[in-house]
């Protein structure tokens, strides 16, 4: 890989066997020294009630590298759904960053010099689930694969626009199509 990453974007899709086993994480990632590093140390600096900003580490004071800011997509109320996506999911987001580095999807050389903001996904419904009977491992896993796809994604800027176009028609989004089905 040559030249600057300035900003990369990708999205991925990741499901289990339950419900709530799902991640669908959206990223940017990019140099420091451009405009991820800005939009990264401005998200941090800007905490927003109930959009907390929290870097993924693998346990308290063992942050990865690349630095990846997380970012959830649902407002945190629940103490019970902040333990569940700062452990299980933070620590499978951090386990495939690391995981992306490894495979060569993030140059080595490069993980002090890149961050990525990750969009992080915790289904609420969770929360609905008895305590004792989420699967941490299954949510940790499924996030951790979902994290070194979307990178790997990024890195590779796929989908490639030619396959966009000669598969536009074929792909038809979840939601659009449960509306044209009557069902939402």
């Amino acid at each position: 890989m040559t030249g600057r990453i300035v900003l990369r974007t990708a999205e991925a899709l990741v499901e289990g066997d339950k419900d709530y086993l799902c991640a669908e994480p959206e990223i940017v990632i990019g140099e420091l020294d451009g405009p991820v590093g800005v939009s990264l140390a401005t998200l941090l600096g800007d905490q927003v009630k109930g959009h907390t900003r929290v870097f993924a580490i693998l346990n308290s004071d063992v942050q990865v590298k690349p630095a990846t800011l997380m970012v959830s997509k649902v407002t945190v109320k629940d103490a019970r759904y902040t333990s569940i996506l700062m452990g299980s999911v933070q620590a499978g987001i951090a386990h495939g960053v690391l995981d992306a580095v490894r495979a060569g999807d993030i140059p080595k050389a490069m993980a002090n010099d890149l961050g990525i903001i990750y969009s992080v996904w915790l289904d609420p419904s969770i929360l609905s689930v008895p305590v004792g009977e989420v699967d941490h491992a299954a949510l940790f896993n499924v996030n951790r694969e979902a994290t070194s796809k979307v990178i790997r994604k990024a890195m590779k800027n796929e989908p490639g626009i030619d396959w966009l176009l000669e598969n536009q028609e074929n792909v038809t989004h979840y939601f659009h199509q449960l509306g044209l089905e009557g069902k939402i």
